[in-house]
């Protein structure tokens, strides 16, 4: 069973920047495709980020397209997602996913979640 850890979360001024990270274990690195999701306070979690297993296709959500990159360093089993010129609205929980398939198929596990808070 895939193990994910995510870590680097804080507190950051509005246009700042943070590198989030995405540990796992327990799964081969090169067959798992990682999505992020994040928690909003107040709204339902959303599904902003993914890069996939084998061909490493990359998805962003129009809410993050051209401010967020993801990335994978299948040396270090760790996905990368670059958050910059963030926004208050930004804030909440981020959430690393794994899982077999593509990203849009079943992500099987998440990690517990590192927070991100966007001051204005």
């Amino acid at each position: 069973e895939v193990q994910l850890e995510e870590s680097g979360g804080g507190f950051v001024q509005a246009g700042g920047s943070l590198r989030i990270s995405c540990a796992a274990s327990g799964y081969p690195f090169d067959e798992l495709t990682v999505g992020w999701f994040r928690q909003v306070p107040g709204k339902e979690r959303e599904y902003i980020s993914c890069i996939s297993n084998s061909d490493g296709n990359i998805y962003h959500a129009d809410s993050v397209k051209g401010r967020f990159t993801i990335s994978r360093d299948n040396t270090k089993n760790t996905i990368y997602l670059g958050l910059n010129n963030l926004k208050p609205g930004d804030t909440g929980i981020y959430y690393c996913a794994g899982g077999g398939s593509g990203c849009f198929g079943n992500f099987v596990s998440f990690g517990p979640g590192t927070p991100v808070t966007v001051s204005s």
